[in-house]
């Protein structure tokens, strides 16, 4: 995708503070971080969404950012790292290539967590998770 960011990233046309790279994964400092150590972790060829990289790849993914994070741990002295990924637009994804967040956290940063909801009833829970089920 020519106006990708990340894309572009990618290609050497935007530099970046990287901090892991191989044939298909890059991983490179948040350039607006929530906090010091945010980390990007992103395939170098373009998928949008988490449904859209092949499972192989996420597998990848995911060895990266466990060796990622080790070393954001050992590095900022973080005690907690938060790993986001925010798909489409509604749930805050700004840049439209698949990435995850690596948030490095300490005991009272200030960064608040998500509040939680309950669910009107144990009966609407169990009815809304039979069509999740039955949609598989």
């Amino acid at each position: 995708m020519e106006e990708c960011i990340f894309c572009k990233i990618v290609n050497g046309e935007i530099p970046c503070a990287e901090v892991y790279s191989s044939d298909s994964v890059l991983a490179f400092l948040d350039i607006g971080p929530i906090v010091e150590g945010h980390t990007l972790v992103i395939p170098r060829e373009h998928y949008s969404t988490l449904w859209d990289l092949p499972q192989e790849l996420a597998g990848e993914m995911q060895r990266v950012m466990q060796k990622v994070g080790v070393g954001i741990f050992q590095v900022t002295g973080a005690t907690g790292l938060n790993v986001v990924m925010n798909n489409y637009k509604s749930a805050g994804q700004v840049v439209p290539h698949a990435h995850w967040h690596l948030i490095p956290r300490r005991e009272g940063d200030g960064l608040m967590p998500v509040e939680q909801k309950q669910y009107e009833s144990q009966e609407a829970m169990y009815e809304l998770a039979a069509k999740i089920h039955s949609a598989l």
